[in-house]
């Protein structure tokens, strides 16, 4: 609880252990953790509907950093400015996962929440193998060191995407390939711009699909998305959508914020300005 002591110091605060059972009982709530741990409290985060505030003390601290949010200190000014009556809560979205039966696993709660980023593909095999490894590690480049061993056995596979448009879904051609991401963010993965476009508060997800490529030109390129320049790649297709329908040719796994969620055929989704959060400025 080292994180927790600085944040403790502002007169008049009661602080307890553990979500409250109602809204009622407290004004904030403070989640200290990385994207899996905000990720494995979101439903019962946008249940209560109390302001929250990230301290990144995670692995990977994606969400909070897409927050303004990217050191505990951050988080403890956000919280300063709270404390005092400050105005620095932002209503931001979050995705949403729902299995469409033939094949996708039917999830215990229902629709499922996350905040960064959703994907398919080579993706789920690279954060599959990520989690896999020492904390330290995950924090220090796990997911690019866990590219290389999933190129070797990952095999390319037929994408069908079916694009909500005013309420009737619409397949798109489809294609041979290797990952589709769903970001909310801009970053995910420890710091990667899949999504340099995305907004926390529009509405829209940003859909990054990689077609079929080259697996020594995946890895070649594979920096660039720490930059945001893999949009230039002829291979890459960017767009917005509300909603998506994604099927396979064979079930894949689907993970969000680094956990997995369940199998293809999926529809991902946005849930606009699902909860508000505690924010630097």
């Amino acid at each position: 609880m080292r994180d927790l002591r600085p944040l403790q110091g502002a007169p008049g605060t009661e602080w307890s252990i553990g979500l409250p059972e109602s809204a009622s009982a407290a004004d904030a709530i403070l989640v200290f953790g990385g994207d899996g741990t905000v990720h494995r409290h979101l439903r019962a985060l946008v249940k209560l509907g109390l302001p929250v505030l990230v301290v990144p003390a995670g692995s990977g601290n994606d969400f909070a950093r897409a927050l303004g949010l990217r050191r505990v200190k951050d988080s403890l000014a956000a919280w300063g400015r709270f404390a005092s009556g400050g105005a620095n809560v932002r209503a931001v979205d979050l995705g949403v996962i729902s299995p469409m039966g033939g094949g996708g696993e039917a999830l215990p709660h229902g629709p499922h929440y996350f905040s960064c980023a959703a994907g398919v593909g080579i993706d789920g095999e690279i954060a599959r193998r990520a989690n896999s490894l020492p904390r330290w590690l995950r924090a220090h480049g796990g997911y690019a060191l866990s590219l290389a061993p999933a190129l070797l056995t990952f095999r390319a596979f037929t994408l069908k995407l079916s694009l909500d448009d005013s309420g009737a879904f619409v397949p798109r051609e489809e294609h041979s390939t290797l990952a589709a991401v769903f970001a909310n963010t801009p970053v995910y993965g420890g710091g990667m711009r899949i999504a340099p476009k995305a907004k926390l508060d529009d509405g829209l997800l940003d859909v990054c699909v990689i077609h079929d490529i080259s697996k020594l030109k995946l890895a070649g390129v594979f920096p660039t998305v720490y930059f945001g320049r893999h949009l230039g790649i002829r291979e890459v297709e960017y767009f917005p959508g509300a909603r998506v329908r994604v099927e396979t040719d064979r079930p894949l796994d689907v993970y969000a914020d680094g956990e997995y969620v369940c199998r293809t055929p999926v529809e991902v989704g946005i849930r606009s300005k699902a909860f508000g959060v505690i924010v630097a400025e």
